[in-house]
């Protein structure tokens, strides 16, 4: 019966929070054509099923399409990697190499901001009105909904829905953090959903570095 490994990924201080994310490291135990399925069926925002350990290739489905990058399956499979084989230092899924490396208790990962997905970033004008939303503003399939918490730190409240991919609400959303920090061009701290948080800043060459702490919550068989 095939095994994933269940982490929160982005989570608080405290260790509470994060995003749920499956990784099966032995993705061939999945066929391709299962795995939008498989992933329907778990039910998490992403799972992951990395195709090769050794160089990294992976692929990222929702609970309705495939993405070609999204950043809290990148730092928690990363995360993953390096805590069962001692080192990682390069994903690989479809949008292009992403470097990884550990920094403390942060796993950060180092990717284009345009290989993240579309999506609309909505300022709003307090935390308040982020607060009160209860569902993706104007029908959007896919908007970062965020208001600053405080502008000259660099810290902001944030609340991303994505309907269009089989996501409502995201707890933590490492795609849009690389989005943002493009838009803003300085180092960020992200408070998302109920509580995760989110690093970002600028990298070299147009990159974003993302980062983020990840809690394990174990082995499950798939199926049981």
């Amino acid at each position: 019966m095939p095994v994933y490994r269940l982490l929160n990924v982005f989570i608080a201080e405290d260790g509470l929070h994060g995003n749920p994310l499956g990784v099966f490291l032995d993705g061939a135990a999945i066929p391709a054509a299962e795995r939008q399925r498989v992933a329907a069926d778990l039910g998490y925002s992403e799972t992951v099923f990395v195709d090769d350990v050794e160089t990294g290739a992976l692929r990222i489905f929702t609970p309705a399409t495939e993405l070609a990058l999204a950043g809290h399956p990148l730092v928690g499979t990363a995360w993953l990697i390096a805590h069962e084989r001692g080192a990682c230092e390069m994903l690989r899924p479809p949008a292009g190499d992403v470097a990884t490396w550990q920094d403390g208790d942060v796993r950060w990962i180092r990717a284009r901001p345009e290989w993240a997905p579309e999506m609309e970033l909505r300022q709003h004008d307090s935390p308040a009105e982020v607060e009160a939303l209860d569902g993706a503003p104007d029908g959007l399939g896919f908007v970062d909904c965020w208001a600053w918490l405080d502008e000259r730190a660099g810290l902001l409240r944030s609340r991303v829905f994505a309907p269009e991919v089989g996501v409502a609400e995201d707890e933590a959303t490492g795609a849009a953090a690389f989005r943002i920090a493009a838009l803003h061009g300085r180092p960020l701290e992200i408070r998302q959903g109920k509580g995760s948080l989110l690093q970002t800043r600028p990298g070299p060459d147009g990159m974003i570095d993302v980062g983020g702490r990840v809690r394990d919550r174990g082995e499950h068989s798939y199926g049981d």
